[in-house]
């Protein structure tokens, strides 16, 4: 058994997971060389949430962040979340659309790319892999673990093999509610390791306190990576705290080789900063219980929260655990999508619906329907013909691959966002968030108009 390799998870699953993908690159800049010499496997340092939080809360360039964090990694890899056909947006986009973001992601620095379907349908995840093949990425090709009457490692084996076959380097099981429990992940990486002969990867979470757990019994079973987060943006909804894993696996033949007084100065760093989001209240102490609740009805815990402040909106706080009882009843009419971004949100929010309104189904979303009718891809069990039609009424089913369905859209985007374009890679931020990405573009105008002015300020003084 060769040494376990680590992807830390700092930089983007940890703060997107405990503050809600706050952090900026101020806060990671000054670490990031002392980061890149502890030897990890790579830093997942974008995609994600990261993207959207980046133009919408944080005034930041997404591509100018990733450009920066290139300059100052030199060595170590870089790897981003990307959902398929999905890109890092909430609906698909045409294949031109996907195989440019590719090509600007590694071009602009990234190494690996982690690419995900919410229903695991890999009609979704084609374009993306042919992409990073192309551009000479590595493609990390990942299977939405859950659990339902339907799942299975077996199934889950026969879907990393089809994965394998379209050109994956390695596979991720993605745990992202922390659902998957320590013999359960001992079982499933060995079925894995007995279906494809790339490497492994473990991504889950500590949201129900079995993380450190399951990722040991996951190596013993031949698991080749594992995701931690550096222990102050640990546990609770984030990752398996890194030193820990390191120290436990020390002196064993899974030793990491990771020094721990090199990572002591990363988590030194990373104190301070858990301290500015405790001071500015960003960091709730909540996502840091353990919370088995999420075995009991697989809610992640974003989802949880969600849930939580859709009901508190409608004043309906005291339906939660009805609400929490009848996901489970809503997932299976689904046809049981694996509850990740996007069908997590659909689900719950069609749960709350359904509770409120004292009537399953009375009103029922765009989204839900956009589910049913097989707008996302194919779900894992088949759609009871009968609900179908309670749902969408005559419309016909989608059963192509959604995307073979979209015209390409780059031409027009182009055209769209020329005004405000100054970079070739405008064109994808406005394609994933058109308004935000033009209130960002016209901030950055704004910004650099002052800049501008004060510059020939200073030079009219400098004359004088």
């Amino acid at each position: 058994m060769a040494k376990v390799k680590i992807c830390e998870t700092v930089l983007r699953d940890a703060h997107q997971s405990l503050v809600a993908t706050r952090m900026t690159f101020d806060q990671m800049a000054p670490i990031l060389e002392e980061m890149d010499k502890v030897g990890y496997h790579a830093l997942e340092a974008w995609g994600g949430a990261t993207f959207d939080a980046c133009l919408r809360f944080l005034d930041e360039d997404p591509w100018d962040r990733l450009r920066k964090i290139r300059a100052a990694v030199k060595n170590t890899k870089l790897q981003m979340l990307f959902r398929g056909q999905n890109i890092l947006g909430y609906r698909h986009y045409s294949d031109d659309v996907v195989e440019y973001f590719v090509q600007k992601s590694i071009a602009n620095g990234i190494d690996i790319i982690r690419i995900f379907d919410a229903l695991n349908d890999p009609r979704n995840l084609e374009t993306a892999i042919k992409a990073t093949k192309k551009e000479g990425g590595h493609v990390q090709a990942a299977i939405s673990y859950t659990t339902s009457p339907v799942h299975s490692n077996k199934g889950f084996a026969e879907y990393a093999k089809q994965l394998e076959g379209m050109g994956a380097d390695s596979i991720c099981i993605k745990d992202m509610a922390g659902l998957l429990t320590p013999y359960n992940a001992y079982d499933l990486v060995k079925e894995l390791k007995e279906t494809v002969s790339i490497p492994i990867e473990l991504h889950t979470h500590y949201t129900t306190g079995l993380a450190s757990m399951t990722l040991l019994k996951a190596i013993e079973a031949g698991c080749d990576i594992i995701d931690t987060a550096i222990s102050p943006l640990a546990m609770g909804t984030s990752q398996a705290p890194t030193e820990s894993l390191v120290a436990a696996l020390a002196g064993t033949e899974y030793d990491t080789g990771l020094d721990l007084n090199q990572l002591n100065k990363v988590a030194v760093h990373f104190t301070k900063v858990r301290e500015e989001f405790i001071k500015s209240g960003r960091l709730d102490p909540k996502v840091l219980k353990v919370n088995v609740n999420t075995l009991r009805y697989q809610v992640p815990g974003g989802m949880y929260s969600n849930l939580l402040s859709q009901l508190k909106q409608a004043g309906k706080s005291d339906k939660l655990e009805e609400v929490l009882a009848e996901v489970p009843n809503v997932r299976a009419d689904a046809g049981y999508p694996p509850l990740v971004t996007p069908s997590s949100q659909i689900v719950g929010t069609q749960a709350v619906f359904n509770v409120i309104m004292g009537e399953r189904y009375k009103m029922v979303t765009k989204e839900f329907k956009g589910i049913i009718k097989g707008e996302y891809g194919k779900t894992p069990v088949d759609i009871d013909p009968e609900f179908r039609k309670k749902i969408i009424g005559d419309e016909t089913p989608i059963t192509c691959r959604p995307a073979d369905m979209l015209k390409p859209e780059l031409d027009k985007l182009r055209e769209e966002v020329k005004k405000w374009s100054i970079q070739d890679e405008d064109v994808l931020t406005y394609a994933l968030f058109e308004q935000v990405a033009v209130d960002f573009f016209e901030k950055r105008k704004a910004k650099m108009y002052s800049i501008d002015e004060n510059s020939d300020k200073e030079n009219k003084l400098h004359i004088v």
